[in-house]
């Protein structure tokens, strides 16, 4: 059985990515530590809370960590995942207590007893895991392998012309955990884009399941519609869940060895993942980039979570 540390900003696909894993029979989810960046950092831990219930999963630990990225101010999505991030449609995402500990010592202390044991999940900023590289640097030689969702490998941003939302709200812990030495895949916006938008037929086959995992899952999408409109897409898209599914299974992802970097200050280019897929820069790859997730594939994975 594999094992997990999931750190997340939870919204609503943050919020099926975590029933992805709660639910899956192969794969032990250590602990669960949150950000700030889809909404504050209160109700993120609240809405991560809610899901491990739903899930029946109150044992796995919730740990509250960084209140805003580390240079700049917080800066979140509320438009698109709502107020409470889970669609504003009236879910008990309130009243509950993360467990003792902070986030990021939560992830030193979690990798260091376990050396080349456990893969790290990234579903929000990285705000958390640049903190605990900072005062742990022995950390990274410990992640047995660390998937991140963020950046754009290819095509448009999701935030700016050219930015994704995680990499954007915290480029200087981006360009760190990016850095870092140790095997990584980054699985960017741009896979969402052509494996994960759900029109009106695909939410009502979602909802068919008849589970309250799959309508919860749907339902909390509602704020996406008008986002999509806003993006062009054909519906809402779910770029935390195809992450997670390539964690799950890294064998459903096509991609490539590249040398990765993300810009960083103000401006345009600000949250950018530079991504050397001609090899021109001679820098050796740091990094393994999705190119492509099979819909098919993400679906097999996303209908464990959700039956």
């Amino acid at each position: 059985m594999r094992s997990l540390v999931i750190d997340t900003d939870t919204a609503s696909d943050d919020a099926v990515a975590l029933m992805m894993a709660l639910r899956h029979p192969d794969v032990r989810v250590e602990a669960i530590t949150v950000v700030a960046g889809n909404v504050g950092l209160d109700q993120a831990v609240q809405n991560a809370l809610y899901v491990a219930d739903l899930c029946g999963r109150r044992e796995i630990p919730v740990h509250a960590g960084a209140t805003r990225p580390l240079l700049a101010d917080l800066l979140t999505s509320r438009g698109v995942h709502g107020r409470d991030g889970m669609g504003d449609i009236g879910l008990p995402v309130r009243g509950r207590s993360p467990a003792d500990g902070h986030a990021v010592d939560v992830l030193i202390d979690t990798f260091l007893a376990r050396p080349g044991e456990i893969d790290l999940v990234t579903l929000g900023p990285l705000t958390n895991v640049a903190l605990a590289f900072s005062r742990a640097p022995e950390l990274v030689a410990a992640i047995r392998h660390c998937y991140i969702m963020g950046g754009t490998g290819a095509g448009h941003g999701n935030v700016t012309p050219l930015a994704e939302f995680n990499f954007w709200v915290d480029p200087e812990a981006a360009a760190i955990v990016v850095r870092a030495d140790m095997p990584k895949t980054i699985i960017g916006w741009d896979i969402a884009v052509t494996s994960t938008v759900f029109g009106p037929e695909d939410a009502a086959r979602l909802r068919a399941i008849g589970t309250p995992y799959a309508e919860v899952a749907v339902d909390c999408q509602a704020v996406l519609d008008g986002y999509a409109v806003d993006t062009g897409l054909a519906g809402f898209d779910l770029p935390d869940p195809v992450a997670m599914a390539v964690a799950l299974d890294p064998s459903i992802a096509e991609g490539v060895d590249v040398h990765v970097g993300v810009l960083t200050g103000d401006g345009p280019a600000r949250g950018v993942q530079s991504t050397d897929w001609r090899h021109t820069s001679g820098q050796a790859p740091n990094a393994h980039v999705v190119r492509q997730v099979p819909r098919e594939r993400f679906m097999d994975a996303l209908l464990i979570g959700l039956s």
